[in-house]
């Protein structure tokens, strides 16, 4: 049976696997328990900065510890990173300190918080930064395995993890070929490629085997890294399949579907379905249904898929 492991724990692990670094800190705004970084408070308090509710001046001193050549860890929810946002502007990307942000409990998928607390433009918002890497990652060990690579980057990254449980998508082998800036293919196919972040991998790769039972075969991209986006594979797929999808808890305003348009307008024009939030908030209601009700699920994969592939010249 396929492991149920949220995408937050992931974090806490990828902290723990850094802690042999001393130069690893990690920062906290009253919510170390729901990010998981609480692990690494557990085991290093030493290392570990509770901020309170306090996101400008956590952003802030985690600048500070980065200028000192320490490697701060920061998280919050999604959502609270965004009152931090011209702080992190300015005293993080603008610099090019390298303090990485974890937002947890980001998208539609949070549930029953309420579109108050699901971002839903997080990703947007940071991958307008420059100097700002951008990733969400689908699942525990996707993210354990890019937050350990965090620590080698020399810029200012932004992370987005989910709340919930999820079926994992990667295995071993898989994760250990995962790097930072390259989308990770999971499936072959030649008739259209879904392009997919977070929650929203899994929803693809039902969507894919679904299609396959009608002969239309599927490639599926883990497409972690917003940014840098990984143009040399999206525009090989643009030419191999002549069709592209994107799938995203997110808005489709400047998210990984926004990315992916202006790379093909720029460069290869190839017909494009969004899957996303279209221009909306969301409501409090279980992570599932409302990926339904906003059409976000692998049937409406299914469909955009099947309204790009009738789009080819």
């Amino acid at each position: 049976m396929t492991a149920l492991v949220a995408s937050r724990d992931g974090y806490g692990e990828g902290l723990m696997q850094l802690a042999d670094d001393e130069r690893v800190v990690v920062l906290e705004a009253d919510l170390g328990k729901s990010t998981k970084s609480c692990r690494f408070r557990e085991m290093y308090p030493e290392r570990t900065f509770s901020l309170g509710i306090s996101e400008q001046n956590m952003m802030l001193v985690a600048a500070g510890l980065a200028s000192s050549g320490y490697k701060p860890f920061a998280s919050t929810f999604a959502i609270f990173t965004e009152r931090g946002f011209e702080q992190v502007r300015n005293g993080i990307a603008r610099p090019n300190h390298a303090v990485h942000l974890c937002g947890s409990h980001g998208g539609l998928h949070t549930g029953t918080d309420g579109s108050s607390a699901q971002s839903i433009e997080d990703l947007a918002i940071y991958r307008t930064l420059p100097n700002m890497t951008v990733m969400h990652p689908c699942d525990d060990i996707s993210t354990e395995r890019l937050t350990v690579l965090l620590s080698a980057l020399s810029g200012p990254s932004y992370m987005r993890t989910a709340r919930n449980k999820r079926p994992r998508i990667h295995d071993d082998e898989s994760v250990a070929a995962l790097r930072i800036g390259k989308g990770h293919v999971l499936r072959e196919g030649i008739d259209v490629a879904l392009l997919a972040c977070g929650v929203l991998v899994g929803e693809a790769m039902t969507a894919a085997e679904e299609l396959s039972r009608d002969g239309i075969e599927v490639t599926v991209v883990d497409m972690h890294t917003i940014k840098p986006l990984d143009s040399a594979l999206v525009q090989r797929l643009a030419a191999d399949c002549g069709a592209l999808v994107t799938a995203e808890d997110h808005s489709i305003i400047g998210g990984l579907g926004g990315a992916v348009a202006e790379l093909l307008a720029a460069n290869c024009p190839v017909p494009l379905e969004r899957v996303g939030v279209n221009d909306t908030f969301g409501e409090s209601g279980d992570g599932d249904e409302l990926l339904e009700k906003y059409g976000l699920n692998s049937d409406y994969i299914i469909a955009a898929a099947r309204r790009a592939i009738a789009r080819k010249a």
